[in-house]
């Protein structure tokens, strides 16, 4: 009988356990995702150092010497394609320079989708159709961070349409040989195209 009743006070203890553990852990956030604005933002933090946004966004990075003193504030060196050539922009929160007027969506949307909110497109080379598949938590915390900057103002230079001259250094991305040459507009829901 003790037996018994040893089993039974082991077995509800052990319930009890459990029904705690599912308590616990039902709504709990997924490993990795930001549970409170102060995760959010170094989740966002490191998500744009990941994922190269100081590599041109960033005074002197090019050069191994980055002025984080202003961090993603936009570079004045071109980058030269069939596009024409453009310049990484402000990413600061900048009213006039910067990302100041655009919401958290507008910022997502350029990340995913390569549209700026006057329905402009982000031009290479900057890499978003590599975000296009970002998670909405990732997406929204990169955008968070990036609004949490402080202000830089620094205008860069306007985009310059093919065949016109810069006043400064550019990247000249040569003409690609056949192998890597586009062979085909992608269609509509591929990554890249904006309507995924």
């Amino acid at each position: 009988m003790s037996g018994q009743r040893t089993l039974a006070a082991a077995l509800g203890a052990g319930g009890i356990a459990l029904a705690a553990l599912a308590a616990a852990t039902s709504g709990s956030p997924t490993p990795g995702r930001p549970t409170n604005d102060a995760e959010r933002l170094a989740r966002g933090e490191y998500l744009v150092t990941i994922g190269g946004c100081h590599d041109c966004h960033t005074p002197g990075m090019i050069y191994g010497a980055p002025d984080f003193g202003r961090a993603l504030a936009g570079s004045e060196i071109g980058w030269k394609g069939p596009w024409g050539i453009t310049f990484p922009r402000n990413l600061t929160p900048d009213r006039e320079t910067g990302l100041g007027t655009w919401s958290e969506d507008d910022i997502v949307r350029a990340l995913r989708a390569g549209m700026r909110p006057d329905r402009t497109r982000v031009l290479p080379p900057m890499p978003w159709p590599n975000y296009a598949r970002l998670s909405d938590a990732d997406a929204y915390a990169i955008a968070a961070y990036l609004k949490s900057l402080p202000p830089v103002e620094h205008r860069v230079p306007d985009r310059l349409a093919p065949g016109v001259p810069a006043n400064g250094p550019v990247f000249t991305l040569p003409t690609p040989p056949p192998w890597d040459a586009p062979r085909r507009t992608p269609a509509a829901g591929e990554p890249g195209t904006g309507k995924e």
